[in-house]
């Protein structure tokens, strides 16, 4: 259950925020849109409902759809520009995929608020008409699987080394459709992108720890907005996940003490029972050759201390050599 996270809203005129226009940047995937209509939504179901509109963002990410991600920016790639566009003023909030959105936070800008998280996990998708899968060793000898995230090939080839990681760039629609073609035999995607946009369908088997580790944040949302805009921020606590904010404030302190970026071939997961929270990490060469494993467990209170736990374990026991690859 999310609980939401309340700023206070003492000295807040509501009537001013009614009558006004809040404007949301976003992308203009198919997906990024269906996040900002998503936001959208919540927010014109509060109390006070301001009229919401999306100011349309092309970043680097965007524009280059051959090359590798790490080879031309790597991290904030796909953030930049949105939060360029709040700090100009052209937009009151950014609406993130939050497993793209850098763990050092812009210079007047906060992270605000952190939605309930969807599924987390990764899946594997084949050509249409086939599957689904029951089991990763169903694939074909050296299957060519698209996936552009060290973090994915990593840990496929720690499974199958004889499997064949292959760059794949393009939103969902064009990487399915380039699986179709016959290009790849599988590709993995996050389960949900995939359920956001009404295609559980083309799911063929999801991926779940311990076979393969999602992204630091990866199914939540994050929204930003400038850091002294009181109104914003009190708007969007009512929005927040008390849940969701602890599990990603331990994974992204986990990631920030590591000091790598959103490609690093790093897998988390956390688990909340109660005030109990877990946090496991695994690291790997890219190669998948070589493992490291930490978990630690603590209070809700301690989730960014957690994070820093498992990061200096991981980094004590080979990780920073994996890391300086």
């Amino acid at each position: 259950m999310c609980l939401s996270l309340r700023l206070s809203t003492r000295g807040v005129n509501s009537g001013f925020m009614a009558t006004k226009t809040l404007r949301i940047a976003t992308r203009k995937s198919a997906l990024a849109l269906w996040q900002a209509n998503y936001m959208a939504a919540r927010l014109r179901e509060l109390p006070e409902a301001p009229e919401v509109e999306l100011e349309l963002i092309v970043t680097s990410g965007d524009q280059n759809q051959t090359d590798a991600l790490r080879q031309f920016g790597g991290t904030g790639v796909f953030t930049r520009e949105v939060q360029k566009a709040v700090l100009d003023g052209r937009a009151d909030m950014a609406v993130h995929s939050l497993k793209d959105l850098p763990t050092q936070l812009a210079d007047g800008l906060t992270l605000a608020c952190v939605p309930p998280r969807a599924p987390r996990c990764d899946c594997l998708l084949l050509p249409s008409g086939q599957g689904p899968f029951t089991s990763l060793d169903q694939l074909p000898q050296r299957a060519r699987i698209g996936t552009g995230s060290p973090r994915r090939q990593s840990q496929l080839l720690h499974h199958r080394p004889d499997l064949q990681p292959t760059e794949i760039r393009g939103n969902v629609d064009t990487r399915l459709k380039k699986l179709d073609e016959g290009q790849f035999d599988a590709i993995l995607l996050a389960e949900a992108g995939l359920r956001r946009l009404g295609l559980d369908d083309r799911i063929s088997l999801v991926l779940n720890p311990p076979l393969l580790y999602p992204a630091v944040g990866q199914g939540a949302l994050g929204i930003e907005t400038r850091e002294d805009d009181i109104e914003v921020r009190a708007l969007l606590a009512q929005l927040s996940c008390s849940t969701t904010t602890a599990e990603v404030s331990a994974e992204r302190a986990l990631l920030r003490t590591l000091r790598a970026g959103c490609h690093a071939p790093l897998g988390v997961w956390t688990e909340l029972h109660g005030d109990t929270l877990t946090l496991t990490g695994v690291l790997l060469s890219l190669d998948g050759q070589t493992r490291v494993e930490q978990s630690a467990v603590g209070t809700v209170n301690q989730a960014e201390t957690l994070g820093i736990t498992v990061a200096e374990y991981l980094l004590s026991s080979g990780g920073a050599e994996l890391l300086s690859v």
